[in-house]
């Protein structure tokens, strides 16, 4: 049977989703918690991976298991009793034969959160990225529209990176206001058909730059053409950044 599971994780501690020698991962720890909770040594596989620092809210992921007694739907309290407490199992159901976790995702959203203020906030600095003098609403709901739409986002790619393809189509990019703890928050969404590494923190990164006149609406425009990274803005730091949601539904 094929168990698929909707887990949410503070990323904070590990170095990322993937499985690694000398690190200690959220795969690693999850497929220890499953050994431990069914007697089998069982490899999960992701939606995606998620970097060191970067948070979940809704990674989905699925393991193949036989002679398993627990029903789906119980596997959370099952497996949770096995994991530590920044690793959370909070939905589990059964896939079909053909669902993969990974290649059936059509999109996905993240999450990047900031907040501005003078000094650092203690209880919002584990999960949001501090600035000051942040640019308006309105400057960044207007920046955001360069970002949507189909373009080759190599100049948004960490070096290094061994994808097949650059290009990828961003449907949405929602900035959001609200204010928390005595300081502005700022939330920037990000919805695609898939993400390169780290392109969603330089995302971040530019439109904090466009809508702040460091960089130029043209700037982004030549970096789709010749993928030079120093068009853009900064890399923004991991811990800013959520997986919210996968969905497996062209019209979720």
């Amino acid at each position: 049977m094929r168990y698929v599971l909707k887990i949410a994780y503070d990323g904070t501690d590990y170095a990322g989703w993937q499985c690694q020698k000398n690190a200690c991962s959220v795969q690693e720890t999850l497929e220890k918690g499953i050994e431990l909770a069914l007697g089998q040594s069982l490899k999960v596989t992701a939606s995606g991976r998620t970097d060191a620092g970067v948070h979940a809210a809704g990674q989905v992921c699925h393991f193949d298991g036989e002679n398993i007694t627990v029903p789906p739907e119980k596997m959370p309290d099952c497996l949770n009793r096995f994991l530590p407490a920044d690793i959370r199992v909070v939905e589990g159901w059964a896939g079909s034969a053909d669902f993969d976790s990974n290649r059936s995702a059509k999109r996905k959203t993240y999450c990047y959160s900031l907040y501005d203020s003078r000094r650092e906030m203690p209880l919002k600095e584990r999960f949001s990225v501090r600035t000051e003098d942040a640019p308006s609403l309105e400057n960044l709901r207007k920046a955001s529209k360069l970002f949507e739409g189909e373009h080759d986002y190599k100049a948004f790619c960490a070096s290094g990176s061994s994808v097949k393809t650059t290009v990828r189509t961003v449907y949405e990019v929602r900035v959001e206001e609200g204010e928390s703890f005595g300081s502005r928050d700022l939330r920037v969404y990000v919805t695609g058909n898939g993400f390169l590494y780290n392109m969603v923190r330089t995302m971040a990164g530019t439109l904090l730059a466009v809508a702040d006149g460091k960089r130029t609406p043209q700037d982004v425009q030549t970096a789709y053409q010749t993928g030079e990274r120093n068009l853009l803005g900064k890399t923004m730091p991991a811990k800013g950044l959520t997986l919210l949601q996968v969905n497996y539904n062209e019209t979720e």
